[in-house]
């Protein structure tokens, strides 16, 4: 379980495919307090660790396992891990810890569209399009989980919302290298999933 407060910036360092998909993902995180089975969300997907290790550049890494089941339903089945590139990474959430975002389960449910960008003040206001299948779980003063950081909804629009990055945000997280056209790994809120199985459920009875 995750609260979308990124706690630091990763980088993809190598990709394979061993059956699964493999990644080696560099992290500030001290390798020796991340335990083999650990989960930690990367661009907001719940992974579970492999093996820990420094390379030779002194650069602390992780390295996950990832389904074809999660290539598929996230943005990673367009390709956009490279190594390179920089992902959001949360370690998982322990008890005590302070809940400053909302409940995020890692389970992304598709994926996001950006298709406007532009400055507000010193903020930037962002315009995602979701799959028209998700556009009813997404409601204004909400929250969604975007590339597994924490955001709440300003306003909505048919299968188009908009969410508002202040700097300090754009500073910590890979936001700050957000452009249009981006996909974006999406996670609704829990409670406005579980609200609509259970409409779904009691329809069924009738």
């Amino acid at each position: 379980m995750f609260t979308g407060i990124i706690t630091d910036i990763g980088e993809i360092l190598d990709l394979r495919q061993e059956g699964d998909l493999r990644a080696r993902i560099g992290t500030r995180h001290d390798p020796a307090g991340i335990e083999i089975g650990a989960s930690i969300a990367c661009d907001g997907l719940c992974l579970t660790v492999i093996a820990t290790g420094t390379d030779t550049n002194a650069r602390n890494w992780f390295e996950v396992q990832i389904s074809a089941e999660t290539v598929d339903s996230s943005n990673l089945g367009r390709k956009v891990w490279r190594p390179g590139r920089r992902v959001n990474l949360e370690r998982a959430l322990k008890v005590g810890d302070e809940l400053g975002g909302h409940i995020v389960s890692g389970h992304v449910d598709g994926v996001a569209e950006i298709t406007a960008m532009r400055d507000e003040g010193a903020s930037t206001r962002v315009t995602l399009k979701v799959p028209p299948a998700l556009a009813g779980f997404i409601a204004p003063k909400g929250s969604v989980a975007l590339n597994g950081t924490s955001l709440t909804v300003n306003e909505v629009k048919g299968d188009s919302f908009g969410v508002n990055l202040i700097p300090h945000t754009r500073s910590v997280t890979t936001w700050g290298d957000a452009k249009v056209g981006d996909a974006v790994n999406l996670e609704i809120d829990t409670l406005a999933r579980y609200v609509a199985r259970m409409s779904e459920w009691s329809a069924s009875l009738r």
